[in-house]
This record gives C-alpha cells, structure tokens and sequence, in this order.
C-alpha cells in the first residue's frame, strides 16, 4: 500500500441506520456482537513470514524466507447495519410444519486500519461485515453463530464461522500460540529466526513475543481489574474458507484463519470501568511446501 498515514476517526462517521429508525432497535439484536458497535483504537504487534526468492528491494533475497515484524497502531469501526437482514428458508413440507422458515440476521459493517506504529506506513486495511445468525431448526439444525465476512486488497477474501461463543466472569484465558513453520521442509536454519530474533527489534517488543505473540496481549493488561469478556473463537474451518486469487495461490497461498476475540470490561479502581477489545489472529501462508503462520495481536480501547 502506498499510503503512508493511518486516518483517523472522522468526526461525525457516516451511519448505515435508517434515519427514521433509533440505533437501538438494531444493537439489541446483535447479540454477543453488540458491544463491537463503536470505534476502537490501540496497538498490537505483526509477526510474518513471507517469500524471499526475489533480490529486488524489498526483497533480502534470494532467500528462502524474510520475517516481518511490526509494532502497530489501529484503527478499528463497527456500525451497526440499519435494519434486518432476512434469509429465506424452505418449506418443505407445509402440511406439518417440518420446512426450515425465514431467519432475521442482524450485522455490522467494520472498517479496520492497521499502520506500522513507528514509521506510520500502512500495513493493513480491510473492510468487511459481522453478523449474529440465530439459531435454525430444520436446515440446517444448529445453535446460534457468529460469522465474519472479509476482503484484503492482496486478493484474498474470508469467511469465518464462530466455532465457540461465550461470556464469562473475570478476564480472558490467553493461551500461548507459535509463531514458527510447519511442515517436512523446514530447517534448522529457518528456526533460528524465530528462536533467536535478530535486533532491533520494533520498539517495545520482547524477543519472547516473536514465537508467542499473544505474550504482548497478556502484557497489555497485566495489573488490569477485568470483570466480564464476550469470547468469540472464530475460524475458516470447518464452515467458510478463504478464497485467493491465482497469484496468490501459487506464491504464498492464504489456507486458513483461525481467531479470538476478547470484548473486556475492565474496571478502574475508582470504580469506573472502560471496554477493551483483544484478539488474536492467525492466517496460515504455505509456500515452499510449509506452512507459515502469520499472526497479528493487537489491544484497543473504545472511544
């Protein structure tokens, strides 16, 4: 991307709600999404594996790989979707009622803007739609899910079902990920630099976080007093998947996302308290035979 400053949040940012309808009508359906409604900023942290083979700048190569890592600064909005979003069923057999009847989904559209936090390059923008799917009885017969709908303008696009919804007491359980290849081809060599990063290192970041990003998120709120997250884990597997263009696919093909969200009360010792939004993310790249992970964390506050 040549654009080199993140915007920031307009002043009066366009809604998509009917006039004539009151946002709350809409919010109060979204379910576990409904505290996403809103604009969000903070920092995270980028780890990536890419190709190397070409020696034209950017390029280290010809090598078999380069890592990129960033700090980073985001930008992300959620609006509500100005009214409800049907999906037809099919009456199969009206005589007893056995047919699947009309769903009512409600969503949010986000706009997400992810710049390098010290050069203030952008890294990242992706547009894209959340929507709460209720429950169904007959076709398919499942619970209620969350689904996430995204386009990145490398020529990829996304779509992930929640695999596990839940609200619990207290703050969110965040569990280690690895950041390091796998598959038959990877060496020793390849290790080592995930293992042994080479400084510097983006400002503010501990070597420990390039193979366990998610430390960074566990530092963000160390100290913090959480007394409530929304967890929602979502992935392109088993229901959805990523669909790549041809480039893509033969260079440094997009197979698989796999995220948490942590939506967080975190309550100040004045007794005040504030919403925070955690994620994870990791997107699988295979090339060279191997599997890459590439994993983005980030903290932001709503405004």
């Amino acid at each position: 991307m040549s654009t080199t400053q993140l915007p920031t949040a307009p002043a009066n940012p366009p809604r998509l709600l009917r006039s004539s309808e009151p946002q709350s009508k809409f919010v109060q359906n979204l379910g576990p999404l409904t505290e996403l409604a809103g604009t969000w900023v903070g920092n995270g942290f980028n780890v990536m594996s890419l190709p190397d083979f070409d020696s034209t700048p950017p390029s280290t190569g010809p090598k078999a790989f380069r890592m990129k890592l960033n700090a980073t600064r985001e930008l992300l909005q959620f609006i509500p979707i100005g009214g409800a979003i049907p999906n037809r069923g099919s009456e199969t057999d009206l005589g007893n009622g056995t047919g699947q009847t009309d769903i009512e989904l409600f969503g949010l559209t986000y706009l997400q803007r992810i710049s390098d936090a010290v050069s203030n390059d952008a890294l990242h923008i992706e547009p894209g739609i959340w929507i709460n799917v209720p429950p169904s009885t007959v076709l398919p017969v499942q619970g209620p899910t969350a689904v996430r709908m995204g386009t990145i303008p490398h020529g990829d696009a996304l779509l992930a079902q929640s695999t596990n919804v839940l609200t619990v007491a207290g703050g969110p359980k965040i569990a280690a990920v690895d950041s390091r290849p796998v598959g038959p081809g990877v060496t020793p060599g390849y290790l080592a630099a995930f293992n042994n990063p080479v400084p510097p290192l983006p400002q503010g970041m501990l070597p420990s976080w390039v193979v366990d990003p998610n430390l960074a998120l566990l530092a963000a709120i160390a100290g913090q007093t959480i007394t409530n997250t929304v967890v929602l884990v979502i992935s392109t597997n088993p229901v959805g998947g990523i669909v790549n263009i041809p480039f893509v696919v033969s260079n440094a093909n997009a197979i698989q996302l796999d995220a948490i969200f942590w939506i967080e009360t975190v309550t100040q010792p004045d007794g005040s308290s504030f919403m925070q939004l955690q994620y994870t993310q990791t997107v699988i790249l295979n090339f060279l035979g191997i599997n890459w992970p590439h994993i983005s964390v980030a903290t932001l506050v709503k405004q």
